[in-house]
């Protein structure tokens, strides 16, 4: 590279970096015992962001090496840290007989040195304290403690007097069962309360348990698949690749073309080899019908990490994790910052979506830094998508990815034929928002017996409620946002602090009764509209709201395979990772929405959510259609989608990028400035631009109120930095920002390669 630092998607480093990995070689491997590289005098970064770190004495009773976990005293309180090399993290230099012993370390394997390095890189890149970027690899302060005792319950084959529907249903469901009260109610499908009855009855005993209890094994010969000439080849790469160091894979394959299967036998080879392999969604909603085909595949499921687990689950899961018995993970984002003693490949799915950079706390993005930590580990690591992102395609353009291909559906399935439907000729009846032509199809399909899906992305009934009277539109007292109606729970909602409150009978501004009225449509209007129109359909409304939990989604997987469902009406929750044979037609009901706001990405957002959305459709023996409704059908995305050029939206695109020196052909950065006081936050963004440094290549736009000027209360001004892909614009943002004081009350953070505009 040309210069110091150019862009986390080069998956390169910076010189600091680069000098990292030649001393990793002198950190502590399997082959060094512990004791040759002991400290006496440790640098302890501990969990606390607004410390730098600390020395202290080691006492000779105890060992400590980089990366060990300790305890560290700070006045009357102990704080958790971990020993870091001295030379790697500056500090104020202290005497030795000043030091202050440390209080005790933890009976856990230390943080291997690829996981150091990866924590420096994430702070460095995303200009993170590095404590922030250590609380993701330790998430979990039950995990630290020694070994536990968990107490479980199973069935005691006696029959309670008092017998309810409730409690005969749950007694069939846990018959040969033992878990938690949660684990077993969830299982029967009935409340914890009723669990606990049974307990009180006699009919379930308690059970003491080992928490850390072992972990299933998977089999990477348990049932392998039937593939096809073009799977077995790209399966063949990808198996090929574990075990031979770095490789940054792009897996892009369309819709339906068996790519989970295909990176399925990569991690069947990384067992076979003794390592764990760690698999990354963008969704909670994905894990539960992911975990179901892997189970089929492996035998066993995997180790899940989400932010649906509970305390003992977490627990479990950490400790499997980084004693390596965990072999195979599968989890969000924050997964990839676990400590892996053993890690052998990283599969990062769908991997285009945007849901993968983390928007609060440290803002990084899960997918470079996937890349990163195989750079680390000296592992391949594989991104999977069916439409795969620009700066991704780039770096297979210039050599930094390599590209393995599945062109075609798997089992001879077709693509569906995508239809665009003009609502400027055909529009929906006054009040309604499906055009004729999709009302006829999804009619033809309810006559076949197949199913549909009706895609709108946007949650809720309206985006909109005023008052027909006065014009008053209800925003959210702590957003500059409009508060959203949710009908089926009878309140109005902000989708960006969570403010609810519900609708009033009368406007709060006129005082008139029965004048508010919903503009726009969100699902749950549309799902209503199909009640409407088709009564005796069985529809389901899938969104956040709805499919919250690894349960409810598969709760909709079971009722979509069994055929329960007919139409189904969701948001891009349902544009990805499902699998329904039977569903055959996909009606877009918006296909302008995602094009407004001037966001960079908004293009190529839209196309992807769509072609996603699209690729529902037809998977099965059955052809499938889709219908793209429009007001614009010349619009280039909705031009490429009907004509299925596909490389020429990507390289219209890319030459747009291109001629803009935007993303990946040059760095952008945010800097937000937020308070209570709107005065304050001015005063700040303002001293924050004058004193921007003048550097060539790098330009300031700003400061401005932010498209979200009010967001939980607080005022938000930002800062729009663009720089040339060369300059090494972190460096700069860090030394401009180190010589501006501003009180505790404004915060100021930083959004390096930012993805939301708002």
């Amino acid at each position: 590279m040309s210069s110091r630092y150019s862009s986390a998607l080069d998956a390169g480093t910076r010189p600091c970096q680069r000098r990292a990995i030649i001393r990793t070689s002198s950190c502590l491997t399997s082959s060094q015992p512990a004791s040759a590289l002991a400290m006496k005098r440790a640098r302890v970064v501990t969990m606390n962001a607004a410390l730098g770190p600390l020395d202290y004495r080691v006492p000779e009773s105890m060992d400590v090496v980089p990366g060990s976990i300790v305890v560290a005293p700070l006045g009357p309180r102990q704080l958790l840290g971990v020993a870091w090399e001295p030379d790697r993290l500056s500090s104020n230099e202290v005497p030795d007989s000043r030091l202050r012993p440390l209080a005790g370390t933890l009976d856990v394997r230390p943080i291997a040195a690829p996981l150091r390095r990866l924590c420096e890189w994430t702070a460095d890149y995303y200009l993170a304290p590095l404590a922030s970027v250590l609380r993701m690899v330790l998430p979990s302060s039950a995990a630290l403690d020694g070994p536990r005792q968990l107490t479980e319950y199973r069935p005691t084959g006696a029959s309670p007097a008092r017998l309810t529907p409730q409690r005969e249903k749950a007694l069939a469901a846990v018959e040969g069962r033992q878990g938690t009260i949660r684990e077993l109610a969830d299982h029967a499908g009935v409340s914890d309360g009723v669990m606990r009855g049974l307990v009180n009855a006699g009919a379930l005993q308690a059970v003491a348990v080992d928490a850390d209890r072992p972990l299933p094994c998977p089999d990477p010969d348990h049932a392998p698949p039937d593939l096809n000439d073009d799977q077995r080849e790209a399966a063949s790469d990808l198996s090929s690749a574990v075990g031979k160091g770095f490789d940054p894979i792009l897996l892009d394959g369309v819709t339906g073309s068996g790519k989970t299967e295909v990176y399925f036998e990569a991690i069947a080879e990384c067992l076979r080899q003794g390592r764990q392999a760690l698999v990354l969604l963008p969704e909670i909603a994905l894990t539960e019908p992911f975990l179901k085909r892997f189970e089929a595949r492996f035998g066993c499921a995997p180790v899940a990490w989400h932010s649906g687990l509970r305390s003992s689950q977490r627990r479990r899961a950490w400790r499997g994790i980084a004693s390596g018995e965990a072999a195979v993970i599968v989890g969000a984002r924050s997964a990839l910052f676990l400590p892996y003693p053993n890690l052998g490949l990283i599969v990062v799915d769908e991997a285009h979506e945007p849901t993968f950079k983390q928007e609060d706390g440290v803002q990084y993005h899960a997918r470079d830094t996937a890349v990163m930590r195989a750079r680390f580990e000296g592992i391949p690591v594989i991104l999977s998508s069916a439409t795969p992102a620009i700066e991704s395609r780039h770096m297979v353009e210039i050599g930094r990815y390599r590209e393995v291909s599945l062109p075609k559906r798997f089992a001879g399935a077709s693509m569906p034929e995508i239809r665009a439907i003009n609502l400027t000729q055909d529009p929906p009846p006054r009040g309604r928002w499906l055009a004729p032509e999709l009302v006829r199809e999804l009619e033809s399909n309810l006559d076949r017996g197949e199913q549909s899906l009706l895609f709108l992305n946007r949650r809720g009934f309206a985006p909109l409620t005023l008052c027909r009277h006065c014009g008053h539109r209800f925003q959210c007292p702590n957003c500059t946002a409009w508060m959203v109606e949710h009908r089926l729970m009878h309140r109005l909602a902000c989708h960006h602090c969570g403010h609810v409150m519900p609708p009033p009978k009368a406007c709060p501004e006129c005082g008139e009764e029965d004048s508010l009225v919903a503009c726009g449509p969100g699902v749950e209007r549309i799902a209503d509209e199909v009640a409407d129109l088709f009564p005796d359909a069985r529809a389901a409304i899938v969104t956040s709201d709805t499919i919250w939990s690894p349960l409810k989604a598969a709760e909709f997987v079971g009722a979509m395979d069994a055929g329960a469902i007919d139409i189904v009406v969701g948001t891009q929750l349902v544009t990805k990772g499902y699998h329904f044979p039977n569903l055959t037609l996909v009606g877009v009901v918006d296909a302008d929405l995602g094009l407004a706001g001037g966001d960079l990405r908004a293009a190529e957002r839209s196309f992807q959510q769509i072609q996603q959305v699209a690729g529902r459709a037809g998977r099965g023996d059955k052809p499938g259609r889709v219908l793209v409704q429009t007001h614009d059908p010349d619009a280039p995305v909705i031009a490429a989608l009907v004509s299925g050029d596909v490389p020429g939206f990507y390289g219209a695109e890319t030459e747009a990028r291109r001629e803009a020196a935007m993303p990946p052909f040059g760095r952008l950065a945010a800097i937000v400035v937020s308070a209570e006081d709107a005065s304050e936050a001015e005063a700040v963004a303002r001293r924050i631009g004058h004193s921007a440094p003048d550097v060539e290549g790098m330009a300031v736009f700003g400061p401005a109120p932010a498209p979200l000027a009010m967001l939980r209360g607080r005022h938000r001004q930002r800062l729009l930095v663009h720089a040339r892909r060369s300059l090494d614009v972190q460096d700069v943002i860090r030394d401009w920002l180190a010589d501006i004081e501003w009180s505790p009350k404004v915060r100021v953070s930083v959004d390096v390669d930012p993805y939301s505009f708002l």
